[in-house]
């Protein structure tokens, strides 16, 4: 059944394209997404269709008939998955840089999701059809511990451990510059930048967010940190380490151009403890860092 959102237009958004009114509405959202909508027909202003590129006025009464999603299948594929720990109700593994960790539409193949479902048959369906058993999220490029859910009861667990903020995240990164102090905290809110929809950036009414640090090892141009997350925002890291003036090394998003050769920034979650679901016993695994990882970090220390 199709979805009806009705949106008006405030005295600030006066003057913006309509896609990007709309874009702003619901972060789920993305401008092709829109627009794709305003070629369909579902979008109407104070009752008439509109072009794309239709400037919104203040008071335009917009409607949106969302329309039923497409079932997208998500087909398991055989992959060497790097498990660390696995029982009835969870499974904790190694995701190595460069993989999506969940299906999206027109992306449905080669993620982590993939190869769990081929991996077991039992993943926690709170996330539906696209995200089975997918508790939280690392972004494609970073590496590292995920926990999965093999069932409802672990799903709400393991989410509500989250936002207790009684899990433990501990991540490597090497980020630019030399940080003359040796621990910090960034309090920040964080929320979705409003020039740039796939972007995040810290801002005002962001929510609530908060990112520990502590110096391993400086070298000329860089540091080597260990960052633990207290809240679990969108690109938490990448955002608040820009924010404070040192950006990670390789990301292609947050970080300045001229960077170290590598393939995406360079952020490994290395440690992650929560209590079991089932045992309330505190479970904690630590994976190395890629090799990647450590010969960069040893090109640092013969240059510095």
């Amino acid at each position: 059944m199709e979805e009806v959102v009705q949106v008006t237009v405030t005295e600030e958004q006066k003057g913006e394209r309509i896609d990007k009114v709309l874009a702003g509405v619901n972060e789920e959202w993305s401008r092709s997404q829109v627009q794709q909508w305003i070629k369909d027909g579902v979008v109407t202003v104070n009752g008439q269709s509109v072009k794309g590129n239709y400037k919104a006025k203040a008071g335009d009464e917009i409607t949106i008939l969302i329309p039923e999603p497409e079932p997208l299948d998500v087909l398991p594929e055989e992959m060497d998955l790097d498990i660390y720990y696995e029982d009835q109700d969870v499974i904790v593994v190694n995701k190595p840089s460069g993989m999506v960790v969940h299906p999206a539409p027109g992306h449905t193949t080669g993620t982590l999701v993939n190869g769990l479902m081929a991996h077991c048959n039992d993943l926690s369906g709170i996330n539906g059809v696209m995200r089975p058993g997918i508790v939280h999220r690392i972004d494609k490029d970073t590496s590292g511990l995920l926990m999965v859910a093999k069932n409802d009861m672990a799903h709400e667990s393991l989410v509500n451990q989250l936002v207790a903020k009684t899990v433990t995240r501990r991540y490597k990164a090497i980020v630019h510059g030399v940080i003359p102090h040796d621990t910090g905290t960034i309090d920040a809110p964080i929320g979705r930048d409003k020039h740039d929809r796939q972007s995040m950036t810290v801002e005002e009414n962001g929510k609530h967010a908060v990112t520990h640090f502590r110096v391993l090892e400086r070298f000329k141009d860089f540091t080597f940190v260990e960052c633990q997350l207290e809240t679990g925002r969108t690109h938490q890291i990448r955002v608040h380490m820009k924010y404070i003036g040192y950006p990670l090394a390789g990301d292609p998003k947050y970080g300045p151009k001229k960077t170290l050769d590598i393939e995406g920034q360079a952020l490994h979650a290395g440690i992650l403890g929560f209590n079991h679901p089932r045992t309330g016993e505190y479970l904690e695994f630590e994976a190395p860092l890629p090799k990647e990882f450590e010969d960069t970090l040893e090109y640092l220390r013969r240059s510095s």
